[in-house]
């Protein structure tokens, strides 16, 4: 068994049919609850919204993670719940977080299940609680520039609602259509306009929280403040760990006035890695850049002669501001020596952005496999970890295709996309094991973050503690003070 599945696998706490789960209390002894949680559930919320049907607790075992999806092609549910719940109010919320609490059962937080790490599956087993019920109509305040919404809005359904008023959250993650707002909070989204609008962290104004002794608050700033830390980031990136979204409000944007978009061949990865740290290092806050290897760019501008890698640039805004911001973003591509080959290639990704199709399809044949690892680093150590990635990875996959798309003044992220096919899917497991092991411990020789926006989730629980150094203990100490009976999606986060 490889060490990942060892990470994996190692420690899970088997669920009783009967709804009584073995867990252990602070001091590490094991410990057998009394309160039958599973009744409990049902008195509270009623038959319609618990439900133990293996066909239900199979299907939340699982989320979009390609590890998993291969998993269930196995028919294997190493991480199943012994119960989901369906909540519609922050008071069925909290109920279920207080039978938890009593009962000392694992609580695991799911919404769309669109996580491409495994961080809705619950390792412990015991309680899912599926939040995707949590809707309700959006308040939008023109004055203010927000809107409020229930977590278990879907993004693409806000965004459409926000569109139909003549304003955008400028939060574009590909799992727009497919992840809801509280999902966002969750796993520190970002989204593919965050080189000028930011990730959720710098979205997000307030938002409203069950914390595991079943108590609600609003953590946010009125629009900044000096009154201690910024509580507003306690929850975001905390998958679940420290407590419950039920309820946030973010920035909105008017549809900006113009866009000016064009992409550009470049001389080499070098090249365009250097005209992106120019163009941030510069002040400028291009909506698009995004910069393909020449691997990647075969895919992503395929009728285009030549193998170069490829630069999509995009300025938007204020008609004059932006083309004025567009000629310099230009003035650099061309500094760094490249060329322009039109706008169309940069106007067919905008249409075809939101597709995942491609994985999935390859995922859905028997042994093909595909994932995607997305990591950063500061500018001068991030053109050698890619190097050594890139070179590494080979062996695990047909293609490696990778790109560079949130850009900020000391560094930037890097995207890869692996894609192969093997014999079996038992093979096609094993590679993609391999490639998580062999990308995450370069990221570490290179000190560079493990993560950049999917989070950490099972695939990188083994590298954890190693990611955050000396910050680890830190969140032990959070996880320790918000949630001290360790039940809110235990074995997250390294903990």
């Amino acid at each position: 068994m490889s060490s990942l599945s060892r990470s994996l696998r190692a420690d899970t706490v088997v669920g009783a049919a009967a709804g009584v789960w073995r867990t252990h209390d602070p001091t590490g002894r094991p410990a057998m609850t009394t309160i039958n949680a599973t009744d409990a559930l049902l008195d509270a919320l009623g038959e319609s919204a618990v439900d133990t049907a293996a066909v239900a607790l199979d299907a939340a075992s699982h989320d979009t993670w390609p590890v998993s999806t291969v998993w269930q092609k196995l028919d294997r549910h190493p991480h199943r719940p012994d119960v989901v719940v369906r909540v519609s109010t922050v008071r069925e919320i909290v109920e279920v977080v207080d039978i938890a609490r009593t009962s000392a059962t694992p609580l695991t937080v799911r919404g769309l299940g669109s996580s491409v790490t495994g961080q809705p599956l619950p390792m412990h087993g015991g309680i899912v609680m599926d939040l995707s019920g949590l809707g309700g109509e959006p308040v939008l305040d023109e004055t203010d520039a927000t809107v409020t919404a229930p977590a278990g809005v879907m993004g693409g359904d806000l965004e459409t609602w926000l569109g139909e008023r003549g304003y955008t959250l400028n939060h574009f993650p590909q799992s727009l259509y497919r992840s809801t707002i509280g999902g966002w909070i969750a796993t520190r989204a970002t989204g593919q306009f965050s080189s000028r609008y930011g990730g959720i962290e710098n979205l997000v104004v307030s938002y409203e929280c069950v914390l595991a002794d079943g108590s609600i608050a609003r953590l946010g700033q009125r629009p900044r403040a000096a009154m201690g830390p910024d509580l507003k980031q306690l929850l975001i990136g905390s998958e679940g760990t420290l407590g419950i979204v039920t309820e946030v409000t973010l920035k909105v944007f008017r549809i900006p006035e113009a866009r000016f978009i064009e992409a550009f061949t470049m001389p080499s990865v070098a090249a365009g890695v250097d005209a992106m740290r120019e163009m941030s290092q510069a002040g400028l806050r291009p909506f698009l850049v995004r910069f393909y290897d020449a691997d990647e760019a075969r895919h992503a501008v395929p009728d285009r002669e030549g193998d170069a890698p490829v630069l999509f640039l995009g300025a938007e805004g204020v008609e004059s501001v932006a083309r004025a911001e567009f000629a310099e973003l230009s003035r650099i591509a061309e500094a760094r020596g490249g060329s322009s080959i039109g706008s169309g290639p940069v106007e067919a990704w905008l249409g075809r952005r939101f597709d995942f199709s491609t994985v999935e399809r390859l995922l859905a044949e028997k042994g093909g496999y595909a994932e995607t690892v997305e990591v950063a680093n500061m500018w001068s150590r991030l053109p050698a970890m890619y190097a050594e990635m890139k070179e590494a990875l080979r062996p695990f996959a047909d293609e490696v295709l990778g790109h560079f798309s949130h850009v900020y003044e000391q560094g930037s992220s890097l995207y890869l996309i692996l894609l192969g096919r093997a014999d079996d899917d038992e093979t096609a497991l094993a590679r993609l094991e391999a490639i998580w092991s062999t990308a995450m411990e370069i990221v570490i020789a290179h000190d560079g973050e493990v993560s950049h926006h999917h989070g950490g989730g099972l695939a990188r629980q083994a590298w954890v503690a190693r990611s955050l150094g000396t910050g680890f203990p830190v969140l032990e100490k959070l996880k320790s003070a918000l949630d001290p009976d360790g039940i809110l999606n235990p074995g997250k986060l390294g903990m």
